[in-house]
Parts: C-alpha cells; sequence; structure tokens
C-alpha cells in the first residue's frame, strides 16, 4: 500500500520560497499568475493504515503551528 501526504502552508503563513518564485514567474512575463504556494510530498509505503499514516503526520511530519497536510491513498 502507498500514501501520499501533502504538507502545505496554513493561510496567513509567510511562503517565501512560493513568494519569491511568484516575483520570478511575473518577472518572466507571466503577469496572470495570482498566487504560488510551496507543498511537500511524502510518498509512504507499508502497510498501514489511514490512522498510522495520521499519527507519522502529527508526530514527526508537520508543524501543527504553520502547517496543513491531506492524505491521499494511492492505488495502482
Amino acid at each position: 500500500m502507498r500514501w501520499e501526504v501533502r504538507i502545505s502552508y496554513k493561510k496567513g503563513v509567510q511562503d517565501p520560497e512560493g513568494e519569491s518564485t511568484l516575483k520570478g514567474l511575473r518577472s518572466l512575463g507571466f503577469n496572470l499568475v495570482k498566487e504560488v504556494q510551496t507543498s511537500k510530498v511524502f510518498s509512504i509505503q507499508g502497510e498501514y493504515t489511514r490512522n498510522d499514516v495520521e499519527r507519522m503526520c502529527k508526530q514527526l511530519l508537520v508543524n501543527p503551528v504553520s502547517q496543513d497536510f491531506s492524505i491521499l491513498e494511492v492505488t495502482e
């Protein structure tokens, strides 16, 4: 079984990499881009339940003060 965990900054938390990328895109003429947000994706393989993966997030992968996360079960 494979899980994907996507971690991103909460609304209102500064995202310097996203802001820098937005400025770069606009300097290249992509002026219609309104926002760029960065995310980190972890791919986790193993016989784990969604609850197990959520515990991994809460105990290690995510900073609950500044980050949100979503979990997706990947079926191939």
